[in-house]
Parts: C-alpha cells; sequence; structure tokens
C-alpha cells in the first residue's frame, strides 16, 4: 500500500517545515539516527551529518544548492557491517542510485538503512556555493529554490547550476522508502511526501502526517525539468563526442590532469580499497622517464594520465550515474564529469542497463548472457 500524505508549511517556512519532519522522524520507534545534510558553523558550508538528538536538527538544509559529496559513500559506510540500530538517510536521487550500484557491488546493505528521496532542485559547483552564501548566507537556500520552483531561472547570485544537474533527467528518486516532493506543489503550504516501499508505509504510519492526493501539476512540472534537461544532456553529448573523438583530442581534452586521483576519490561508485595507480605499479624507475622522453625527445610529466582516465572509463562506464563529483573534485576544471556521462550513456545503452535503476538487476559483465554480444563473440 502506498500513503501519500503532506508535510504541512507553516508561515511559508520550508526548512522548518521539513526540520520539524525529520524531527518527528527520528522520535519514532523504528529509527535511531538521521543523516541529512546541515550547515557546519564553518564557513556555513552544507554537509552530511549523522544525528541521534533531534535537539540537534535546527540547521538542517536539505535544499540548499550544496553538494560536496555524494553522501552514497557515506550509507554504504554506515550499513556495510551491522550497525545494531537503524539509520534514515535523506539523500539526493543521483546519491540513492549510487548507492544501488554500491548495494550490488557488496559494498553496502539495505538491511538498517531508511532511504529518503528527496526532488532534486539542482547544485551548484562548491566554488560557486561558497561564493553565493558569503553574498547572502542567510538568504540563500530561499532563494535557490524560490527561483527554481516558480520557474524563474536556476541561476542564483549570478552563478548557474554544475553542469551534471543541468544535464541529469533524473530530479524524482527511485528506489526511496520514502519520498519527500517538491515539484508541481504549493510549496507555500505544503509538500509531499510518499511511502514507496512497504519500509515506508511502516515508518508514515508513525507519524503524524495529513492524507492527500497527488496534485495533477506534480507530473506535468516533472516533465517539463526532464525535457529540459535532457536536451542540454543530449547537446553535452555532441560536444564532448567531438572534443574527444581521437587520440589527440583526448589528450588535448586532459592537458591539464595533474594525476591528483581527485575524481576517483569523489566518485561514488569508485570502491576498490586499493587502486593499482597509487601502487608500484606505476611508481616507474627514474630511467624509464629518460627512456620515454629519449624516444620522442619529451613527454608530457606526470605520465600515464590518458592511461588512468581510459582504465576507470573503462571500470566505471557501467556504474557511473552522473553525479559530477569527480568535475566537482578537479583542481584544474576538467570535464570530468561530460566524457564519463557520455560514454557511460553508450556503455549502459549497449548492455540494455541502467545505473541505480534497480537493486534486482545484476550488473553487466556480473553474469553470463548466451545471447548477449553475439555479433562481437561469433556465436
Amino acid at each position: 500500500m502506498t500513503i501519500t500524505a503532506k508535510i504541512d508549511v507553516k508561515d511559508k517556512d520550508i526548512l522548518g517545515s521539513l526540520r520539524g519532519f525529520f524531527k518527528d522522524l527520528l522520535e519514532t520507534e523504528e529509527i535511531q539516527s538521521l543523516l541529512v545534510p546541515q550547515h557546519l558553523p564553518m564557513k556555513d558550508m552544507v554537509m552530511p551529518t549523522l544525528v541521534t538528538d533531534p535537539s540537534h536538527l535546527d540547521r538542517v538544509d536539505p535544499l540548499a544548492p550544496a553538494f560536496p559529496m555524494n553522501a552514497a559513500k557515506i550509507v554504504a559506510r554506515l550499513t556495510r557491517k551491522p550497525m545494531g540500530a537503524k539509520v534514515a538517510a535523506v539523500l539526493r536521487p543521483c546519491e540513492i542510485r549510487s548507492f544501488v550500484e554500491l548495494v550490488k557491488l557488496k559494498q553496502g546493505r539495505t538491511d538498517e538503512v531508511i532511504l529518503i528521496g528527496m526532488d532534486c532542485l539542482g547544485a551548484l559547483r562548491n566554488k560557486d556555493y561558497f561564493q553565493l552564501v558569503e553574498q547572502q548566507a542567510a538568504e540563500s537556500t530561499v532563494a535557490f529554490y524560490e527561483s527554481v520552483l516558480g520557474g524563474k531561472s536556476t541561476e542564483t547570485g549570478g552563478v548557474d547550476l554544475a553542469p551534471a544537474c543541468k544535464a541529469c533527467e533524473y530530479p524524482v528518486a527511485e528506489n526511496a522508502d520514502i519520498l519527500i516532493g517538491l515539484y508541481g506543489m504549493d510549496i507555500d503550504h505544503s509538500l509531499l511526501v510518499q511511502s514507496q516501499t512497504e519500509a515506508g508505509d511502516h515508518i508514515l504510519k508513525q507519524m503524524n502526517v495529513s492524507a492527500t492526493d497527488e496534485p495533477r501539476a506534480r507530473q506535468d512540472a516533472i516533465d517539463a525539468v526532464i525535457k529540459q534537461r535532457t536536451q542540454y544532456r543530449d547537446d553535452m553529448f555532441a560536444r564532448t563526442r567531438e572534443a574527444t573523438d581521437s587520440l589527440e583530442k583526448m589528450s588535448a581534452y586532459f592537458a591539464t590532469c595533474v594525476n591528483c586521483y581527485n575524481c576517483r576519490v569523489a566518485c561514488p561508485v569508485c570502491y576498490c580499497k586499493e587502486c593499482v595507480f597509487v601502487t608500484d605499479v606505476f611508481n616507474h624507475d627514474p630511467s624509464q622517464y629518460l627512456q620515454w622522453a629519449n624516444r620522442k625527445g619529451i613527454i608530457k610529466m606526470p605520465t600515464d594520465t590518458l592511461f588512468y582516465h581510459i582504465t576507470r572509463l573503462a571500470h566505471m562506464s557501467t556504474a557511473c550515474v552522473g553525479c559530477g563529483q569527480c568535475s566537482n573534485a578537479c583542481p584544474n576544471d576538467i570535464p570530468v564529469m561530460e566524457l564519463f556521462r557520455t560514454i557511460a550513456q553508450g556503455t549502459q545503452q549497449a548492455f540494455e542497463y541502467e545505473a541505480g535503476k534497480s537493486f534486482e538487476e545484476e550488473p553487466p559483465l556480473s553474469v553470463f548472457r548466451e545471447d548477449e554480444f553475439t555479433e562481437v563473440v561469433g556465436i
């Protein structure tokens, strides 16, 4: 049974109403802790926080256009072994999709977690968010969601959404136990809250929420967002293919890469405990660099840059959800996400697989399918 209810918004205070909802959630018998984005006192940055005391929810802000990390990694860390208590995690759609992939990769478990999905309005790049909160710290979130939901602009304070968000065709969370809806709602008066699983049903039955019907305008609003983002995505794919369709162009694309590996660390589904690129395999002897330089007279330093990115593409394109944290973490603003999403789209279509869509669907290359790629294997 699906429960469709509403969170009443008093005095147009959406954040206050959400904080009240999360407080009620944390006070249910089922939930012992809550993972939720919250403003930190230092630099007013929004980061995931693990809360057990409802009195520490006064700075919660899941609507802030801040996305400093993909919290699926945190949820995986909290659930990979039995914790002995249940945690509710408030996540963006791409974070839930990342967690789905991590569960299938045996990096996390669903037994002790309730997934709370928020309609995603998008987020800014880290440096842009820092600029925004410096200009208007207290009002930045309100200005952002009023502009986006009011259909005015995705720009706030002169800065626009991160490219990953502008190209994301998944504004509404799938695989959440409980969904909190913003699109198509009269947000001055109420937000939608809906269970999507039996576990979500069970939680909402313990809470003080009023039954309602989903507004007809909601699906129209969602469809409009998806259409706009899909167009941006397809244009981005075309630009990226043009910019990387030869080895020379690919070398130029990554010309400013310094092999910091931040993109690997930031990627939520890059889960190897030890990456081959930080082992002695790529700790070449000094004489080797000289030999390579002698061959052509010049080599770019550091070396192995293209090999690193191509290896990551081979490893991660089946699981990439396009969250954009790779680009967010790049110190030299290389459009890493654009290339990874472009390649991932082709890889996933080839395998008829959609990363993060289902807990049940086996990842590509993890199962043998006799009728797969017969034109390649010749069977």
